[in-house]
């Protein structure tokens, strides 16, 4: 069963408007079973959250989004898990990474503006106890985002085909 696991989990990260009973008939599985199956995912928290992606600008709808190399000292008995804690408590925060490398920490915010991107930097961010250093990364464009290309300009390269 553990492979159905995965299996349910795999189309589900693919495309999680899939109903169960859709998902029984791809592998082969009871529709009652595999409602179970995501339920128990769901409660033990395997699964976190269904998500839609979104492209904003098609809807005119402006953000700006930022990533931030910070750099910290780790915390006495916590590591560097005291203060991901504290940033990825903050609504603008949208991911915190621990990375290798030169920077500790890859924050990933939104706000509505530059301004308030570079506010939210300089009075919550920085300030925070152990933080070193921050390095702001202001996104230009997103070409794909989680595995889907954005804007796919395929339609455009196609030649038009008159009579």
């Amino acid at each position: 069963m553990q492979d159905a696991v995965k299996e349910i989990l795999e189309i589900l990260e693919n495309n999680s408007r899939l109903k169960p009973e859709e998902i029984a008939v791809m592998l082969n599985l009871d529709a009652g079973k595999v409602r179970e199956t995501i339920a128990a995912l769901e409660e033990n928290k395997t699964i976190l959250k269904y998500m839609t992606l979104v492209n904003w600008e098609k809807v005119g709808e402006e953000k700006v989004s930022a990533l931030i190399e910070v750099r910290i000292t780790p915390q006495r008995d916590v590591g560097f898990d005291g203060v991901a804690e504290r940033i990825y408590r903050y609504p603008e925060v949208r991911s915190v990474r621990l990375m290798s490398g030169a920077y500790d920490l890859a924050v990933f915010i939104e706000g509505r503006t530059m301004r308030e991107v570079s506010h939210f930097v300089a009075t919550r961010l920085a300030t925070i106890e152990g933080v070193i250093s921050t390095t702001t990364h202001f996104v230009l464009k997103t070409y794909k985002q989680d595995g889907v290309i954005v804007e796919d300009g395929e339609e455009n390269r196609r030649l038009k085909v008159t009579p």
